[in-house]
């Protein structure tokens, strides 16, 4: 399939749909915003200094990230102040993920409390037709270490079974509620050397909660040279156990950190080896996916044109309705919106990723967020330059 041939099903060139939810002062910001990430020594020095403010309580910190980097990667600081842009989404026929963008700690306080939030996100989801989805990682209600115990097959003391038995109960609380409240919930994948006990928990969950409709998804990060194997391996488990697939398909996160670790550690890298097999098992797994649909319900999680272009021709050759509930596409909230919204035009599920939650919690994931896109071959510059094609089709 040509890119020429896929623009007949969905056109990603067009920016007055890309940015039509864009005043002009928040379109001249975003490319303000853009132009800086673009450098990535910037972005660097912007990132500690901003740690640095908000660790010294600087008055300013959190004013001047709140109206930069915050406002365009983030819905709100809290899910009442995210109801607006849930609305604006909304008016364009955008769905919204929800996501508590605080980052895990440690404690059996701090696990309870994300999981609280995730529940109250649930209960907002339950209340907004237009958001189906919350997401949540198995780490912000488990202890990493632990995990890692479990995966390597470690025998656990009897404070750490306890411990475990904790944590179980408060992913199982999550999803009975999900599943209460028809709200999907999507968990994170997350690093290899944990990754094994969080499928471990994840099929579970789906076992006990996706007989009727697909609430619980797992990710599968196509980064990763063993993952289409098991993305097929898991749906013939879900179809053997009488259960439905929820498969959030996305790159991947931790490839740096996967690399250095296989290299310290001295064992295989699970990382592909090159971008070309990465694109070539997304794309396969894709197709996998759409192709069987009755038992996935599966989402295009990814910023990545053709894969998006891939998905909707596929739809169109299966003659799949375009909003078939099973078949979904998302990006990250202030990013690709050429994608997101020209998919809404043509009638397909394209959602937002929306991360939520206080300044100060979710600083982590906005400095990766940056830190992650600046270095991205191309990234910034994409965005760059069709947010500089919107400004001057508006002759601003």
């Amino acid at each position: 399939m040509s890119l020429q041939q896929a623009d007949l099903v969905v056109n990603f060139k067009d920016t007055k749909v890309a940015f039509e939810h864009k005043s002009n002062d928040e379109l001249k910001r975003a490319g303000w915003l853009f132009r800086l990430m673009n450098n990535p020594k910037l972005v660097k020095l912007g990132s500690s200094l901003g740690l640095k403010a908000l660790h010294w309580k600087l008055p300013f910190a959190k004013t001047a990230i709140k109206k930069t980097i915050f406002d365009q990667f983030c819905g709100g600081t809290s899910l009442s102040e995210t109801q607006k842009t849930i609305n604006v989404l909304y008016e364009h026929k955008t769905q919204t993920i929800l996501d508590y963008g605080a980052e895990a700690k440690s404690s059996e306080h701090d696990f309870n409390k994300t999981m609280s939030e995730t529940l109250s996100a649930i209960d907002f989801g339950a209340t907004n037709i237009s958001v189906p989805v919350v997401s949540a990682k198995i780490t912000g209600m488990a202890r990493f270490a632990l995990l890692e115990k479990i995966q390597n097959g470690h025998e656990l003391m009897d404070k750490e079974k306890k411990e475990w038995e904790s944590a179980l109960k408060r992913i199982n609380v999550v999803c009975n509620h999900a599943c209460d409240k028809k709200v999907g919930i999507f968990f994170d994948a997350e690093e290899s050397w944990i990754q094994d006990a969080i499928d471990g928990v994840v099929n579970d969950m789906m076992e006990k909660y996706n007989k009727q409709s697909v609430i619980v998804y797992n990710t599968f990060q196509m980064y990763r040279h063993d993952r289409l194997e098991y993305l097929m391996s898991s749906h013939d488990v879900a179809l053997e156990k009488g259960y439905m697939l929820g498969a959030k398909l996305v790159r991947g996160a931790y490839m740096e950190k996967e690399r250095k670790r296989a290299e310290e550690k001295k064992y295989e890298s699970p990382i592909q080896k090159d971008k070309i097999s990465t694109d070539n098992d997304y794309n396969s797994a894709l197709q996998y996916c759409i192709k069987n649909y009755e038992t996935i319900s599966s989402c295009n999680a990814t910023h990545n044109e053709f894969s998006n272009y891939f998905q909707a021709e596929l739809i169109n050759e299966l003659n799949i309705p375009n909003n078939h509930p099973h078949i979904n596409f998302c990006q990250l909230y202030g990013m690709s919106d050429h994608i997101t919204f020209n998919l809404s035009k043509g009638g397909f599920n394209a959602a937002k990723y929306v991360p939520y939650g206080a300044v100060s919690d979710v600083i982590p994931y906005l400095i990766r967020r940056a830190n992650e896109n600046s270095s991205v071959s191309g990234e910034m510059s994409r965005e760059l330059k069709l947010v500089k094609q919107e400004l001057k089709r508006r002759r601003i």
